[in-house]
């Protein structure tokens, strides 16, 4: 089976730039938040 990739590049307008960075912000810190409890749930239940 042959996997293939493709890659792709886009140059943002800065007004895109400050949303998608505002945006994977926001991803990034519910993102850990979600993996904090779950890794806190299962030291205390195993």
């Amino acid at each position: 089976m042959v996997e293939k990739a493709c890659r792709f590049r886009f140059y943002p307008t800065p007004e895109q730039e400050s949303l998608l960075r505002r945006t994977l912000g926001c991803v990034r810190l519910i993102y850990n938040k979600a993996l904090a409890a779950r890794t806190q749930a299962w030291y205390e239940q195993k």
